[in-house]
């Protein structure tokens, strides 16, 4: 039996369609409502899988009640009822699966009966397949935010369909108030204006994820969202995850570290240009620079002097302005006997100390480079 919801400001209108789906014998009404804030009280407490709302209704209408229901749970199945044929466009805009007009004619009906009965189907083989294979999406965050499906880039309708998205990646498994999200990707826009682009960028992005086999992994509660993407393959939340599950640099994980140093190929979501993601690239490109700086203990420690310098090089690339950094490396090259290329890795500094910020080399710095020059003994 599918089990379903009415609202209908008309007490007629409700008595009438409520006896033509009892008759189909396929359908059975959980609950009747002559209003949207009835709905809204009584929703998240009741058992059903489609609603069926009339349009035109007084202070919330349907149309309206149709996103909040979606927006609290994306798999309820959505028909609407109305007079008028010009609501037919809004309507299918929000993504709901059929629409009638009054009266409702009984043949009429049973198409819409059928086209439910086959979008649960669906979605029940979505769910199996996803929760029975393994994934098929990819998410890379290193450099440029791309999602790749067996690896294939992603299309999407929209750059804030896929913004609303690299946010949710970027907090995934994180409620996040939906006035946030709206602060953050649409500072620009008035309230109204830019909650209605929510709703529209949420709308192409759970049909995005359903036509991947992901549907049903954003949720709405208490006017929070919620994206939870079951196996999820990303380079920077595997990236955080082995950091803080393995807080020191030893023999049995030094390869997975050099792996996942190697898969850093740029800044957080760098090449998007997304202001919201500023904060959490430092935060990860500083992670970044303290592992370089285990790894390089790790390798001097176990005197292997080419790894040291491969990722002495590595670290001095992503913290550029760091004179103990430069200091560590020239140090090195003179350890194993190579001055030359200490005095070549001073002045690429210098020249970039006064290119990017205006500024020379520190004293100390300046007095090593000085004792190299002159052949003294380094400490």
């Amino acid at each position: 039996m599918i089990r379903a919801i009415l609202v209908d400001d008309e007490p007629l209108a409700i008595n009438h369609m409520e006896k033509k789906l009892t008759e189909l014998g396929t359908v059975e009404v959980v609950k009747t409502f002559s209003n949207a804030s009835s709905v809204l009280k009584e929703m998240k407490h009741l058992d059903f899988r489609v609603a069926f709302l009339d349009i035109e209704m007084p202070g919330l209408n349907g149309l309206d009640l149709a996103e909040l229901i979606q927006d609290w749970d994306s798999t309820i199945i959505i028909v609407f009822v109305t007079a008028y044929r010009e609501y037919a466009i809004d309507a299918f805009e929000l993504h709901s699966i059929d629409y009638l007009m009054k009266p409702i004619l009984s043949e009429r009906l049973k198409k819409t009966i059928t086209r439910i009965q086959e979008k649960i189907q669906l979605n029940e083989i979505q769910v199996s397949s996803t929760t029975n294979t393994a994934p098929s999406i990819r998410i890379v965050c290193f450099d440029e935010f791309i999602m790749y499906h067996n690896d294939i880039p992603v299309k999407w309708k929209t750059s804030k369909a896929k913004e609303l998205f690299a946010f949710f990646i970027a907090h995934h498994n994180e409620y996040v108030n939906r006035d946030t999200i709206i602060d953050l990707i649409w500072p620009e826009n008035d309230y109204q204006k830019a909650k209605t682009q929510l709703h529209t960028s949420m709308s192409y992005l759970r049909s995005t994820l359903n036509s991947l086999g992901y549907p049903n992994v954003i949720e709405f509660l208490d006017q929070n969202y919620i994206l939870k993407l079951p196996n999820l393959q990303c380079d920077s939340i595997d990236f955080i995850r082995m950091i803080n599950d393995s807080p020191t640099v030893h023999k049995g994980n030094i390869q997975d570290f050099e792996q996942i140093v190697e898969g850093y190929h740029g800044n957080f979501m760098e090449r998007n240009g997304y202001e919201w993601a500023l904060l959490q690239a430092q935060s990860i490109l500083q992670k970044l620079v303290q592992l370089l700086q285990k790894m390089i203990t790790y390798y001097s420690e176990s005197n292997n002097l080419d790894k040291k310098q491969r990722y002495l090089v590595i670290l001095l690339q992503y913290n550029p302005y760091s004179e103990n950094v430069l200091q560590q490396l020239m140090h090195h090259y003179v350890q194993i006997g190579n001055r030359g290329d200490a005095v070549k890795a001073y002045h690429e500094f210098t020249k970039v100390l006064l290119n990017d910020l205006g500024i020379l080399p520190e004293h100390e710095t300046n007095s090593l480079y000085d004792s190299i020059l002159q052949g003294n003994p380094i400490h």
